[in-house]
């Protein structure tokens, strides 16, 4: 069998190139804990892609921000004005990142499954801008604040019912270390 597959490989410059590529790819999935414990972009950030470190019990930890806080505010159909509920709580997200400033954030904004790539890709970018707006409006200094839209692109719920299209309208702040965001 193997002598087989060594006259193959050598006669065949592609079945050796999908040879390697398959055994390239399996070494890749071995490790199942290659992008963190939470997985590759579970962000639609679990959302996050930013840094999760530290205690929950410890309110400079951006695991207490993420969990304690509250990473993400959500918004009703299509709309980009923050409701009540958003305003409370992107001021405690503004008070700790005032309080921690060694933290900047990425703001993703994010829309429900519905209408087109386009428009949702602009609703994102509106709710983004909101919670951009909101925050600066807090005291907290607009270099370490950088708006970006994913719309449609990265739901957390996917079927086509309002409880999921509802977990999917949010905007996201995604903290990592650093000066600024550029």
């Amino acid at each position: 069998m193997t002598q087989i597959l060594s006259q193959k490989l050598h006669k065949s410059p592609r079945v050796a190139a999908f040879v390697l590529m398959s055994a390239l790819a399996l070494t890749a999935c071995t490790n199942p804990d290659r992008f963190g414990a939470g997985g590759a972009g579970t962000g639609a950030a679990g959302a996050n892609g930013g840094i999760i470190a530290g205690s929950i019990n410890d309110p400079t930890s951006t695991a207490y921000f993420n969990q304690t806080i509250g990473d993400r505010v959500l918004f009703l159909v299509d709309q980009s004005t923050l409701t009540d509920s958003a305003r409370g709580q992107l001021a405690q997200q503004a008070q700790w990142l005032l309080a921690n400033p060694e933290y900047t954030a990425i703001i993703e904004g994010h829309a429900d499954e519905q209408g087109t790539r386009d428009y949702n890709l602009a609703l994102g970018s509106r709710r983004a801008a909101a919670v951009q707006d909101f925050l600066i409006s807090q005291g907290v200094n607009p270099a370490r604040l950088k708006p970006i839209t994913y719309g449609k692109e990265r739901p957390i719920e996917v079927c086509s019912n309002e409880s999921c299209y509802a977990q999917n309208r949010r905007a996201v702040t995604v903290l990592a270390a650093g000066a600024g965001v550029s």
